[in-house]
């Protein structure tokens, strides 16, 4: 299996529709596709791009923090599966002595990846790229 690492190119807020779209590009490459999300994981994104400060920790926060204080790293994020017009995400944390898989939502991934510094790798499999390209 083949994995291509992304980015979070631009994140779109529309108020009057209720489907946010974040688009992830291809580091060093051309491609580009987007992921339909909700209005708050859009905001929660938006706000960690604009390193916008909270007075008290917000969920991805509360992720990274737990991970953490369990000897753990979260060393990236993984979209590696799409159904019909879901994908299907893990963060993958190293330990001591492994590499575990935690199933995330796309979108809650990608917010933790843009909320930790620096950012964490976007890795998606080769066959979900081709998949979306077509689907473009």
């Amino acid at each position: 299996m083949s994995t291509i690492r992304f980015e979070l190119a631009r994140i779109v807020i529309s108020e009057i529709n209720n489907q946010q779209v974040i688009y992830l590009r291809e580091v060093g490459g051309s491609r580009e596709f987007p992921i339909v999300v909700g209005i708050f994981e859009a905001t929660s994104i938006d706000r960690r791009v604009k390193q916008s400060s909270t007075p008290r920790p917000l969920t991805h926060d509360l992720i990274i923090n737990l991970v953490e204080l369990f000897g753990g790293q979260i060393q990236d994020v993984y979209i590696h599966t799409l159904e019909g017009e879901t994908y299907f995400a893990s963060l993958r944390i190293s330990t001591s002595n492994e590499i575990k898989e935690l199933d995330i939502r796309p979108s809650d991934a990608v917010a933790i990846a843009v909320s930790c510094q620096p950012h964490l790798p976007i890795m998606i499999e080769e066959r979900v790229i081709e998949r979306v390209v077509k689907q473009v």
